[in-house]
């Protein structure tokens, strides 16, 4: 028996990167996928690379509207969702004494604003006993130069969690956060070589990892294999933050 056979999930960002890649694995697992993203191209591309057993919805997850839609559109085909994948993330730099209010915004929007309403706004169709998990990083943990307001948004969801397991406890609803360390998509392996370089050099393991190694961990914090986990923030960085 699959780990996933009958389930109905949503991810959040989940056209490219650690999004596609765990959509994927879900549908593989017996999952049925809703994916959200911003661009239709890169939408259409993620549902016909994952297949049959999901669905795009188009969306910003700043946008509430947007993410009424999506939910509208879930309890249409589908009417119940057992996991949330609030994925959707930004990555901007900014060291102290350059950030602006545009910075600090865009980041708190995305990453903050949107993966709370992206929950909150799943609630009334999650089952209980469903998983919620949030993507986010060892930058919450552990500092890094010019990644001060989005270390900050990575440390916020964090916190969620943990409010979140005891409030949503009579419903046995677990929820969790994955923190990769430095993966090797976009907007990572957009940087300079030297920076790329430096970046390695902070992990135990020698390399960065790979989306399908995240989604693994997402799997786990999605399925029954991980039933007594839940206000937990599960590591998946080579060490980094560990050491």
């Amino acid at each position: 028996m699959r780990k996933l056979d009958d389930k109905v999930a949503v991810i959040t960002g989940g056209t490219t990167g650690i999004g596609l890649a765990t959509a994927k694995l879900f549908v593989e697992e017996g999952a049925f996928v809703f994916i959200v993203g911003r661009r239709q191209e890169e939408l259409d591309a993620a549902v016909k690379a994952i297949g049959v057993r999901s669905f795009g919805v188009r969306g910003d997850v700043t946008k509430l509207s947007d993410l009424d839609r999506l939910y509208d559109t879930i309890k249409t085909k589908k009417g119940r969702i057992d996991i949330v994948f609030a994925n959707a993330g930004i990555l901007d730099r900014a060291s102290l004494g350059s950030i602006t209010e545009e910075h600090f915004a865009k980041l708190i929007d995305t990453n903050v604003k949107g993966a709370l309403f992206a929950v909150q706004k799943a609630l009334p169709l999650l089952k209980d006993g469903g998983s919620i998990i949030l993507t986010g990083s060892v930058a919450g943990s552990k500092g890094t130069a010019a990644q001060g307001v989005y270390g900050a948004t990575k440390a916020a969801l964090r916190s969620f969690v943990r409010t979140w397991t005891v409030e949503l406890k009579d419903r046995h609803i677990r929820s969790n956060v994955v923190s990769p360390g430095p993966v090797g998509t976009a907007p990572v392996t957009d940087q300079p070589a030297e920076i790329i370089d430096r970046m390695v050099s902070t992990i135990p393991m020698g390399r960065m990892g790979e989306p399908e190694e995240i989604a693994k961990a997402v799997l786990y914090l999605a399925s029954d294999d991980s039933s007594f986990v839940t206000g937990t923030e599960l590591f998946v960085d080579g060490g980094r933050a560990q050491v």
